[in-house]
C-alpha cells in the first residue's frame, strides 16, 4: 500500500502519466515564483520610479533616475522608448519616413508599440499556468481510470475476488486524481492573482505613457482623467 507499492505495481503508461504530472507541478512551481516575484517587485519600485522620474531636474537626468529606480524595467523602456521617439522626430522631421507627421503621433506610435511589448513580457508564462490548471486534473484522471483498468486486469484471473483484495489497486489508482488536483489548484490560482496584479501593472503603464506624451509633445503633463493609450484596443488589435 501507499506511493512506492503503487509505483512499483504500475505500468509504463501510469508511470509515464505520474512523471508528467511531477514535471508540470515542479514547472508550475517555477513560474509562480518568478510571477509572484515580478509583480512584487512591480508594487515595491513603481511608486519611487514614477516619483524619482517627475522630480528630475531634467529629461536625461529623468531618464537615468527612472533606469536606476525601476528593477523591472518596464516604465523605464516606456520612459527611453518616448524620449528616443520626440529626439528623432526633432532630427528627421524635414525628411526621410517621418517627414510629415507630427510629433504627437510619432511619439504615440512608439509608446503603444512599447505598451504591447511590455504587455507580453508581464504576461508571458500565464497561459502556461491557465493550460496546466484545465488539463492537470484530466492527466490525474485518465492515470487513475487506467490504474483501475490495470488493477481489475491483475484479478481478473483470481477464482475469489474479496473487498481488501480490490480496495488496495483501486485505492492507490485515486492517488493520481488527487495528483491531478494538487497540481492544478495552485496554477489556477496563482493564474488569478497575478492577472489581478498584471492589470495594476498596466494600468500604471498606461497612465505614466499619457502623462510622458503630454509631456514630451506639450512639455507639461495630462490631466489626470486623460489617456493616451487605449490597453483594450491593444489587446483587441494583438487578438485580431
Amino acid at each position: 500500500m501507499g506511493l512506492a507499492h503503487f509505483w512499483a505495481q504500475g505500468d509504463l503508461v501510469t508511470q509515464a502519466v505520474a512523471v508528467l504530472l511531477v514535471l508540470l507541478s515542479v514547472a508550475s512551481w517555477c513560474v509562480i515564483a518568478l510571477k509572484a516575484h515580478g509583480v512584487w517587485q512591480a508594487r515595491q519600485c513603481h511608486g519611487r520610479a514614477l516619483a524619482a522620474f517627475w522630480g528630475a531636474p531634467s529629461l536625461p537626468a529623468a531618464i537615468e533616475a527612472i533606469r536606476h529606480a525601476d528593477r523591472t524595467g518596464v516604465l523605464a523602456s516606456l520612459a527611453i522608448a518616448g524620449a528616443n521617439a520626440a529626439e528623432l522626430h526633432r532630427q528627421h522631421s524635414e525628411r526621410g519616413i517621418g517627414a510629415g507627421v507630427s510629433v504627437s503621433d510619432f511619439v504615440t506610435r512608439s509608446l503603444r508599440s512599447q505598451i504591447v511589448e511590455a504587455q507580453a513580457s508581464i504576461e508571458s508564462g500565464l497561459t502556461f499556468l491557465a493550460s496546466v490548471g484545465s488539463t492537470a486534473p484530466f492527466i490525474g484522471l485518465f492515470g487513475t481510470v487506467w490504474g483501475i483498468y490495470h488493477a481489475l486486469v491483475g484479478l481478473s484471473g483470481a477464482t475469489q475476488v474479496v473487498l481488501d483484495k480490490v480496495a488496495g489497486p483501486v485505492g492507490e489508482a485515486l492517488i493520481m486524481t488527487a495528483a491531478g488536483l494538487f497540481v492544478a489548484i495552485p496554477a489556477v490560482l496563482a493564474y488569478n492573482a497575478c492577472t489581478r496584479g498584471n492589470r495594476l501593472t498596466l494600468a500604471r503603464l498606461d497612465g505614466f505613457a499619457h502623462d510622458l506624451h503630454a509631456y514630451l509633445t506639450t512639455g507639461m503633463r495630462g490631466r489626470p482623467g486623460d489617456r493616451l493609450v487605449d490597453l483594450g484596443a491593444v489587446r483587441a488589435g494583438r487578438g485580431g
